[in-house]
């Protein structure tokens, strides 16, 4: 028995690992079960459209306005600090291709995600997780009302739907921030100003841009349902399936957006 007390011990931070490996894949297999199931339900009748445009109201129409500022504020600051490491090296003719190109390809989809995923994804699964404490699900069930067609899908898809709209008035945005800073403060020609921006605009960026948005709006909805609707212990619950769908919504849009940044620029 001594003998195998020395050999327990030297084993225990390999079965830590394993057990935590082991419990990361589980999560992953229950995450895509249940995005599996939504896709599968969501795709067959009764469809609920008055759902559909609620949500798409609340995820897109109702976040404009932090959206917007983030968008406008973070162009100009781009512009402001491209201007100021461009002076070292004479350099400061590259502020509107630097910053259409910044915008579009990678600040204006990961902001937009971020902020929608810390204003959205929180309230769903706050929203869904105080309808599983109070047992509002289980009475959509005994009303032979499918949650996932009901309550799930017409987040998601109003998710996946308005990511790429939000993301197209953010570039927008975040170039007039740019433009604005820059004739007004940085004293660029005006016209100029546009001629490279229009020169540097590239419609291939703006498609990736628009895959981003998509995948990142179905993350967004993804760990807000998820997280709202296996809520248990009350209150506590609650709070923690909200902090829980945040967390994971930042970091499936961060690695997420790498991801497809390799494999376009890799």
């Amino acid at each position: 028995m001594a003998a195998t007390k020395p050999a327990v011990t030297l084993l225990a931070p390999f079965t830590a690992v394993g057990r935590a490996v082991i419990a990361m894949f589980a999560a992953i297999g229950r995450v895509a079960m249940f995005a599996g199931r939504t896709i599968a339900r969501a795709a067959l009748p009764p469809y609920y459209p008055a759902r559909f445009l609620e949500q798409l109201a609340h995820i897109g129409w109702f976040s404009l306005p932090v959206v917007g500022l983030t968008a406008i504020f973070t162009g100009a600051a781009l512009a402001q600090q491209i201007y100021t490491a461009g002076s070292r090296f004479s350099a400061q003719s590259t502020v509107p291709a630097v910053v259409v190109i910044g915008m579009v390809r990678e600040l204006g989809p990961v902001l937009v995600g971020l902020m929608v995923a810390g204003r959205v994804s929180s309230a769903m699964a706050a929203e869904i997780g105080t309808m599983r404490v109070t047992e509002q699900l289980d009475a959509l069930t005994t009303l032979r009302t499918d949650s996932y067609r009901y309550l799930i899908a017409p987040r998601l898809i109003a998710a996946v739907v308005a990511l790429p709209l939000m993301v197209l008035a953010a570039n927008a945005i975040g170039i007039f921030g740019g433009w604005l800073l820059a004739v007004q403060k940085l004293h660029f020609n005006s016209s100029g100003y546009l001629a490279v921006t229009r020169k540097y605009m590239s419609f291939d960026d703006f498609q990736m841009a628009m895959v981003k948005a998509g995948v990142f709006g179905f993350f967004i909805a993804l760990m807000g349902c998820y997280h709202g609707y296996r809520t248990i212990g009350g209150a506590a619950g609650v709070g923690n399936a909200t902090r829980n769908a945040v967390v994971s919504a930042f970091m499936l849009i961060l690695g997420s957006n790498f991801l497809i940044t390799a494999m376009v620029f890799g």
